[in-house]
């Protein structure tokens, strides 16, 4: 089993920055992946970013260039260095967990609001 738990959303002016941090607990031993997903009012979850725990990362296309994900290197924090935040940013914030035995975690998720 693993926890996830997010923190670090908020609110912040269009252009502004905001670090999103995921902590994990439990079998974090087992965990593969960390994804950053988001889902803003009347839509569907989105992919973010996503690290895995060789240090690969990948990102949708409309944050490249402005989020950057990483990690500590026993995959206990991973976190979502949000900048150039634009108002189609606003979202609730999820973290996911991929394990290698195939399971799939959620943390409770993060509200980002970004003002125009």
């Amino acid at each position: 089993q693993v926890q996830l738990v997010e923190s670090g959303g908020g609110l912040v002016q269009a252009g502004g920055s905001l670090k999103l941090s995921c902590a994990a607990s439990g079998s974090i031993f087992n965990i593969n992946a960390v994804g950053w997903y988001r889902q803003a009012p009347g839509k569907k979850r989105e992919f973010v970013a996503a690290i895995t725990r060789g240090g690969t990362t990948n990102y949708a296309d409309s944050v490249k260039g402005r989020f950057t994900i990483s990690r500590d290197n026993t995959m206990h924090t991973v976190y979502l260095q949000m900048s150039t935040l634009k108002p189609e940013d606003t979202a609730n914030y999820y973290c996911n967990a991929g394990t290698y035995s195939f399971e799939n975690y959620w943390g409770q998720g993060t509200q980002v609001t970004v003002s125009s």
